[in-house]
């Protein structure tokens, strides 16, 4: 099948069943976080610059599919609360790129432990070994499929 042949109604099933499932994990992982947090945003862009390195304000904007004026109110952000560094490009002094600081990581090891403990704790609790099991070999599915998107 192509990307043009329509999908399957199993398939319409499949993602509008994961849309929902997936939409409530994450809303309940976001409202554990503290009042006065980052916005999911900020985050992602500061999860970003960390996995992959330094980058441009419009580079950013382009791989989180934001408008440039949108990405520049989240790095604005960023920036003032000094969870990420703005410097000139080496290769062209016209741009700017940014990394993250090490408040920035310790803040994303923060926020990553905490998620991760509330994922943790209810999977222990609310599954068996052999449905735990079942998750796990999911995963690179989903994975897969959060690529293809």
């Amino acid at each position: 099948m192509d990307e043009t042949t329509p999908p399957t109604d199993e398939a319409v099933e499949t993602g509008a069943a994961l849309r929902l499932v997936v939409g409530r994990i994450a809303r309940r992982v976001r409202q554990a976080h503290t009042v006065g947090d980052l916005s999911h945003s900020e985050i992602s862009v500061l999860a970003r610059l960390d996995r992959d390195g330094a980058d441009s304000p419009g580079s950013l904007a382009e791989l989180e599919r934001v408008r440039p004026q949108a990405m520049a109110t989240t790095l604005a952000g960023l920036e003032e609360r000094g969870l990420v560094l703005r410097r000139p490009d080496a290769g062209d002094g016209r741009r700017s790129v940014l990394s993250v600081t090490e408040a920035g990581r310790h803040l994303l090891t923060d926020r990553r432990s905490e998620s991760v403990q509330l994922l943790a704790g209810a999977i222990e609790h609310e599954f068996d070994p052999t449905e735990r099991q079942e998750l796990l070999r999911l995963l690179p599915l989903l994975d897969r499929l959060a690529e293809r998107l």
